[in-house]
């Protein structure tokens, strides 16, 4: 049962459980603060500033993270539609996947026909993107120059998401 001060015209019984519902992403937040994704445990600082920097800081790499997350949702194995299909799908009974996300986990690939992902083997992807400080072999002295490793298309495709 879930109780709230709220009047039924301003909060339906409906959207009172769907907004408990959004607690869980809440408490996730929390576990990847304080588990293997961000770290913020152990904090080693000893003034009172520092800590709260440090907190500070993970607090907003969570925020990024989130908002990459959704941006690159099409090429993960999240389902896209979770959000607009919570409208209108039964409050008490369990959230169903798509038919584009059962698709993407079933065939592994996106509709644009790329390798779907997990955050983390994209990140890893994307940290592949790099820019080599060249110079030529006979002139060790010579002039340097800059060099970028050539995108894959899931790197193409990922950037034209985050607008990059």
């Amino acid at each position: 049962m879930i109780r709230t001060s709220e009047p039924v015209d301003r909060l339906s019984a409906e959207d009172a459980v769907r907004s408990y519902e959004h607690l869980t992403q809440v408490e996730r937040a929390f576990r990847s603060l304080k588990g293997i994704d961000l770290l913020v445990r152990p904090i080693w600082h000893r003034t009172e500033d520092h800590v709260r920097a440090h907190v500070f800081l993970c607090m907003l790499a969570y925020y990024v993270e989130w908002h990459l997350r959704k941006a690159l949702a099409p090429l993960l194995f999240d389902d896209e539609e979770l959000n607009e299909n919570r409208k209108k799908r039964d409050h008490m009974k369990p959230a169903q996947l798509s038919e584009s996300a059962k698709k993407k986990k079933t065939l592994r690939f996106t509709s644009e026909g790329l390798v779907v992902q997990s955050f983390d083997t994209l990140l890893m992807e994307l940290g592949t993107r790099c820019r080599n400080r060249c110079r030529i072999k006979s002139d060790p002295r010579g002039p340097t120059f800059c060099q970028l490793t050539e995108k894959s298309p899931l790197q193409e495709r990922a950037f034209q998401f985050l607008g990059l």
